[in-house]
């Protein structure tokens, strides 16, 4: 069994830092929208604030599963921590669940019950709010792109909306007076926030079941496996993710001469590495001459052999 695994993360320090003072200065601002939407009345204020705590409590959470996921491999975690990056995606998504419920609950009795808004002191302090979350997604876009982060920006593209809703409901409450499209703006944000949410917590869930990656397809691979030259066929196929942006592939390989078996190993590692993305790589020889029983059950699980009209190269 020969294992091919080689790990790079130039800008993890770099990222860790950024995530950290991306924090600060979401934390930071969350209480001068808090202070302001209170004192004036408005919920789509209060809210993008409260959303703002909950980007901050994301990107701590980031910037602490990007410390774990960079750690080395020790005696009793053979991979590192990197899940730790699907742990914090679950609870950021679950986080963002629970501020839509608060969102429609508090809109719909804002509605019932109209407060008035104080529009101007609201549109400037939503339009800095707007200001201080383009310049953190900004610097979210300059990091590395793996789940964890995507879920930060997730949270702060959010907030950036909800910016938007606070910013337009001010304008609009100054203009007119029409205090209803305060509650309705909040409401149109937690259904765009709701759809992204659901979208990450799904992906965090496959990520920790160690679901196949999602812009991977283990036919395509085995496929590619079996062609390469030497190859007689390719079985008990996996591929998982330690984290978002390192796959992992365990399969073996049919040889019809062992012999040949180091240019195989190259070709194979190289057809993976430039094909796929993957370089975590365990792949074990198997002469022809082995016979095992040929079951063309269970696609899904990756059991199929690749090229199984070599019944010599059959699987089990």
């Amino acid at each position: 069994m020969t294992h091919d695994h080689h790990h790079a993360h130039p800008s993890s320090a770099d990222n860790g830092r950024m995530l950290m003072l991306a924090t600060a200065l979401t934390l930071g601002f969350a209480g001068v929208e808090a202070t302001v939407g209170l004192w004036a009345g408005s919920l789509a204020l209060v809210a993008d604030a409260g959303h703002m705590v909950n980007d901050a409590a994301a990107l701590a959470l980031a910037a602490g599963a990007a410390w774990l996921a960079r750690r080395g491999a020790s005696a009793r975690h053979s991979y590192g921590l990197g899940r730790a990056e699907f742990l914090a995606a679950l609870i950021n998504s679950a986080a963002l669940l629970a501020l839509v419920a608060w969102l429609v609950i508090s809109a719909i009795t804002r509605l019932h019950t109209p407060q008035a808004v104080q529009g101007v002191a609201v549109s400037l302090t939503a339009a800095l709010g707007l200001a201080l979350n383009l310049a953190v997604a900004w610097m979210l876009t300059r990091g590395e792109k793996t789940l964890n982060t995507r879920a930060a920006l997730l949270h702060v593209l959010g907030d950036l909306l909800g910016s938007v809703a606070a910013l337009l409901s001010g304008l609009i409450i100054a203009v007119s007076g029409w205090t209803p499209i305060d509650p309705l703006l909040s409401l149109a944000i937690g259904a765009l926030i709701l759809v992204s949410s659901l979208r990450l917590l799904r992906e965090s869930v496959h990520g920790l079941m160690e679901g196949v990656p999602p812009h991977l397809d283990p036919a395509r691979v085995g496929q590619a496996l079996a062609a390469v030259p030497g190859v007689a066929s390719v079985h008990d196929l996996h591929i998982w993710s330690v984290r978002s942006d390192l796959p992992v592939l365990t399969a073996h390989l049919v040889i019809p001469d062992l012999a040949a078996w180091e240019e195989i190993l190259e070709r194979s590692h190289a057809l993976l590495k430039h094909d796929f993305g993957i370089t975590h790589v365990t792949l074990q020889p198997e002469p022809m001459t082995r016979r095992v029983r040929w079951s063309d059950r269970s696609p899904v699980s990756g059991q199929r052999s690749h090229r199984p009209e070599n019944k010599d190269a059959s699987t089990c």
